[in-house]
């Protein structure tokens, strides 16, 4: 099975500078599964942690909304021709505020991890100090 998805210019990074990669599935959830093992970090742009496509990204199936087909699950066939549009309204901004976001979840999980394991130590430390005296 081949489909064509066309690449909208603030993904190419992911495509390497490619404007229509091909790709497989029998869904569009497939789909980007498929593309995100060849174009790594290509399908997190796309899809929330929640698994629905991000509010900022329009797609569409041989020019049909995918959110009137049923959005991730909607059936893909063979020969298929599927198109990545940034909104209108936050376009590049939208997918940028969405690498922000995710990159200071990433940060602030390490910051927590960082001071728990700070927080232990410490304990560890007093406790020491403790049974010195």
């Amino acid at each position: 099975m081949s489909i064509e998805v066309r690449i909208p210019t603030i993904l190419r990074s992911y495509t390497g500078g490619a404007k229509v990669v091909e790709g497989a599935g029998d869904t569009l959830a497939d789909l980007l599964t498929d593309l995100d093992s060849r174009h790594a970090g290509l399908k997190a742009r796309l899809v929330t942690e929640a698994g629905a496509l991000h509010r900022f990204v329009n797609v569409y199936v041989n020019d049909e909304d995918v959110r009137f087909l049923g959005a991730l699950d909607a059936k893909l066939n063979d020969g298929d021709s599927v198109t990545i549009l940034p909104a209108v309204a936050g376009g590049a901004f939208g997918f940028a505020a969405a690498a922000a976001i995710s990159q200071h979840r990433a940060a602030a999980a390490a910051i927590s991890q960082h001071r728990a394991a700070a927080a232990t130590v410490a304990s560890h430390a007093a406790g020491l100090r403790a049974a010195a005296r």
